[in-house]
């Protein structure tokens, strides 16, 4: 265990997912055993069994939120928020309940990251699966070449939607450690600006002069599985031959479910 190695929460957004949130939970707590480490889930208004699940837990801390009408994403920045402002930890684990912590050693090597340098106030992955190497040059490679063609016909004045970024610059949230003494300090949180929660705070933070670690997917995941979409796959939202659903079913049944 990373010596020294100073308490820290964890928090994950529960909406709907009563197989995978308890799955993400068992391994959870079996990776943290023997850490000085607190559990937080924030529920978004499941009205399921989810929920009844997690009341039934006496070793977490479950946050239950009123309806709302909000975008997904923004109910899942605002959640994050409401669990902010309720921590007193200084550095905070952001987990998705689709992903999979099979060795708790990833915990020592991102917050040994953060504690090397007090300008680093996040460490994480920009890419939400490994993809591999040819994979991955081929996905940079398309997206460049979209990225220019969509800047060459706005300048000659034809119709296209605005180039994105090809090159990834922002944390995932599926497992993300966060300084949020210093977050708080600056008066940020996740959802700001309605974007993807944490891209704001991201760009307002490296602005100011602080330094965002970016550890590559293939370290990673090393030490857990993320199910891209999972959420979506399990409350049946893609058609059952969806590669995301196919993802998500092969990992489930690797890990059992109850």
């Amino acid at each position: 265990m990373l010596k020294n190695m100073p308490s820290f929460s964890v928090v994950m957004v529960n909406y709907k997912t009563r197989q995978m949130t308890s799955t993400c939970l068992k391994l959870l707590k079996k990776a943290l055993a023997g850490y000085n480490a607190q559990i937080w889930v924030v529920d978004n208004y499941s009205a399921d069994e989810s929920v009844e699940y997690l009341r039934a837990l006496d070793w977490i801390h479950l946050i239950e939120r009123a309806p709302t009408k909000e975008p997904g994403f923004m109910a899942h920045g605002n959640a994050l928020d409401v669990a902010l402002e309720k921590i007193d930890t200084d550095f905070l684990f952001v987990l998705h309940t689709d992903t999979m912590i099979y060795d708790p050693q990833i915990f020592e090597i991102m917050m040994a990251r953060c504690l090397a340098d007090p300008k680093v106030v996040g460490v994480g992955c920009v890419d939400q699966v490994y993809r591999g190497t040819l994979r991955t040059l081929w996905r940079i490679t398309t997206r460049f070449i979209k990225h220019q063609v969509r800047r060459l016909k706005l300048a000659i004045g034809v119709s296209s939607r605005p180039p994105k970024p090809w090159i990834e610059l922002h944390l995932k949230s599926f497992c993300a450690l966060w300084n949020i003494r210093v977050i708080k300090q600056q008066g940020l949180s996740f959802c700001m600006a309605d974007r993807n929660p944490g891209y704001e705070m991201q760009d307002r933070l490296v602005a100011q002069g602080y330094r965002i670690e970016h550890l590559s997917s293939k370290k990673m995941f090393r030490y857990l599985d993320h199910i891209q979409s999972g959420t979506v796959a399990e409350s049946g939202r893609y058609h059952k031959g969806h590669r995301r659903v196919k993802a998500y079913q092969a990992i489930m049944e690797s890990l059992g479910t109850d």
